[in-house]
């Protein structure tokens, strides 16, 4: 029976083993492959799964291919969980085979459509654009690193299939970012006041808010009149 050491003494003891329930073990990492592309696909339907995939009206040709390329990684992590709950050992590691092409490409794409999303001038929130963009990059660097540790440790199961699931859900935060009421810049943190609730615009279109800006009222508090009100007349 398969067992996972849970207490090793300095005093150089034996280590402690307990039984690993291997059932529980499939259950629990096919269930959280099926709820990551529950969520990635919540996140990412209205701008992206509901309006057509590869004809969705995307700002940028390259997130089409994003796109893609990120859908079937997740494809292929739900295939390859169902592969070794049904103890298809061999079909998961042909299929590993081709599903360790996948990152480089993902990598290579996650900057280029960073780099996009900062010329584009896209902000996270009330962040800066470039502050915006590294957010991303710095995810990017975090699912370099244990995306390859996974490959080292591909001969080492119980390893490997953690660092796949770190990987991969730390490629889901950014769906998790996108649920609807929960999306970053959609609303301001704090309830504008009625004289500045016209200060506040998500347009992501400069030109059109240059043009509103010519024609809005100015922001702020409006002025009190400096006309003086007429004093009562004295009584007769």
């Amino acid at each position: 029976m398969a067992t996972d050491a849970i207490f090793a003494p300095a005093s150089g003891l034996q280590p402690t083993y307990r039984p690993v329930n291997r059932t529980v073990e499939r259950v629990f990492y096919s269930g959280m492959a099926i709820l990551l592309c529950v969520c990635v696909f919540i996140g990412f339907s209205p701008t992206y799964f509901q309006a057509g995939m590869m004809r969705a009206p995307l700002p940028s040709p390259i997130l089409h291919i994003h796109g893609a390329v990120f859908t079937l990684w997740m494809l292929l992590f739900v295939v390859q969980a169902a592969l070794i709950s049904a103890r298809r050992v061999k079909w998961h590691r042909s299929f590993g085979t081709v599903a360790f092409c996948l990152p480089p490409i993902m990598i290579v794409l996650g900057v280029i459509a960073a780099i996009d999303a900062l010329h584009r001038g896209v902000k996270i929130g009330p962040l800066d654009p470039a502050v915006s963009a590294a957010i991303p990059l710095i995810g990017i660097v975090g699912f370099t690193i244990v995306i390859y540790a996974s490959w080292r440790a591909r001969r080492r199961p119980d390893a490997h299939k953690r660092l796949i699931l770190i990987a991969t859900m730390g490629l889901v935060a950014a769906a998790s970012a996108a649920f609807p009421g929960l999306a970053s810049g959609f609303r301001p943190p704090l309830e504008p006041s009625p004289a500045s609730a016209s200060c506040f615009s998500f347009s992501s279109s400069t030109n059109s808010s240059l043009s509103a800006a010519s024609t809005a009222p100015p922001c702020g508090p409006r002025r009190l009149s400096s006309r003086p009100s007429p004093s009562p007349s004295p009584s007769e």
